[in-house]
């Protein structure tokens, strides 16, 4: 089983697998909001984005598991990134996430249009459990995974350290394939509103 990096698109967004292509636009497109890198665990600001793109694209190339760059169909322009990662295919689970938009992207369509593509690729190609995690400290990042219909189920103490060298708690959602046809309703109804 892999999950095939592909073109994925709807009527909000089209998620194309990163590439040389589409280097510099999401360079542009994630350089919006340094503050955000400052709790991530890796670093894709400025000067560090490069080598952040590149190993996405080594991981994705690896078999690890499709990393997209999300354009807005409305403008044309990439709002951000949102891979699928850490594929363990001995037990059919994915994590989504390493999610970074533009703050002009923040609360429109890109996010559950985005999240509704990933998700459908997820379990089509045999996924049966993804996985969504976030820094305990970014409640925004919450609010966001527990809008898509995600169940928040755990708390990781002490889990990951971020590039700066602070000791992160972890909070774990997940959502699978019996979950998926209610989020898929509930991703649905959200983003027949715009």
């Amino acid at each position: 089983m892999r999950i095939e990096a592909r073109v994925l698109e709807n009527a909000w967004v089209r998620c194309e697998p990163l590439s040389e292509v589409v280097r510099d636009e999401v360079r542009a497109a994630i350089a919006g909001d340094a503050a955000a890198w400052s709790i991530m665990v890796s670093n894709g600001h400025g000067e560090a984005f490069d080598a952040w793109f590149d190993q996405r694209v080594a991981h994705m190339e690896a078999g690890g598991g499709p990393a997209y760059a999300v354009r807005r169909r409305r403008d044309g322009r990439i709002a951000g990134t949102s891979s699928l990662h850490d594929l363990v295919l001995a037990h059919r689970r994915v994590e989504l996430g390493s999610t970074v938009f533009h703050p002009d992207a923040r609360g429109t369509e890109v996010n559950p249009a985005s999240k509704r593509l990933l998700l459908e690729h997820a379990f089509a190609s045999g996924i049966i459990r993804v996985e969504i995690i976030t820094d305990a400290v970014n409640a925004r990042s919450q609010a966001a995974i527990a809008r898509l219909g995600a169940t928040r189920e755990a708390v990781l103490r002490r889990h990951k350290i971020t590039w700066t060298g602070r000791v992160r708690d972890t909070v774990m959602f997940a959502i699978t394939d019996e979950d998926w046809p209610r989020v898929r309703d509930g991703l649905d109804a959200r983003l027949a509103a715009f």
